[in-house]
């Protein structure tokens, strides 16, 4: 397994936590909106056999009413989501084109489905995702290649949430947030399907999250 991302620090934590569990992982420092860096860490990773599965989990949110949005921000949420993934998606669909299988799932928002202020910028970039996660799931299924796209409907539970707003991460109790290991089973489930039940889309919520 290869986990790679921007913060070296922020890797090596997940894959200590894998190789304790007893899985085995290596880290590679790379930006998804750099196709040069996209393209060096696929090579890396089919250069130890078939690509299997890979995860698109980029993107951070940003609160910024439309008229306080500037272009360096819209821009960047959307090079972020919809450029990374496109890249991503390109280069994962080429390594698993000849193998005629592999599954790809991108990490949606509740705003890849609809738009509210002051999150308009980071909506656009979200659902630009999306229609990606559906052309590609269109093109390519039929070479036996699963594309999937998964709303992630609610807060998660981690350091990020802990640290921004801590009062509302205590308040939502025992089951009120995304357990990441729960989102893993999901999208271990996912890569398991057979072929003859594909889902292409699926939303993950706590009980107690509205919608």
């Amino acid at each position: 397994m290869i986990v790679s991302g921007r913060t070296p620090e922020r890797l090596e934590a997940v894959a200590t936590a894998i190789r304790r569990s007893g899985g085995a992982a290596e880290t590679l420092v790379a930006d998804a909106t750099r196709e040069a860096d996209v393209i060096a860490l696929f090579d890396r990773a089919a250069a130890g056999g078939d690509l299997e599965l890979v995860v698109y989990n980029v993107g951070n949110n940003a609160m910024a009413p439309l008229l306080q949005t500037d272009a360096d921000l819209f821009e960047s949420l959307w090079r972020q989501n919809a450029f990374g993934g496109f890249l991503a998606g390109r280069e994962s669909i080429r390594r698993m084109l000849p193998q005629q299988k592999g599954t790809l799932i991108f990490t949606g928002a509740t705003a890849s489905l609809r738009a509210r202020p002051p999150f308009t910028a980071f909506a656009a970039a979200k659902a630009a995702l999306r229609a990606l996660a559906q052309g590609l799931a269109r093109e390519f299924g039929p070479s036996g290649i699963h594309v999937a796209h998964v709303v992630i409907d609610g807060v998660i539970r981690g350091d990020f949430a802990r640290s921004r707003f801590p009062d509302f991460f205590d308040s939502k109790g025992e089951d009120g947030l995304l357990e990441p290991d729960a989102i893993a089973d999901v999208y271990w489930a996912l890569h398991r399907q057979t072929k003859s039940a594909w889902t292409h889309e699926l939303d993950l919520r706590p009980f107690k999250e509205p919608f």
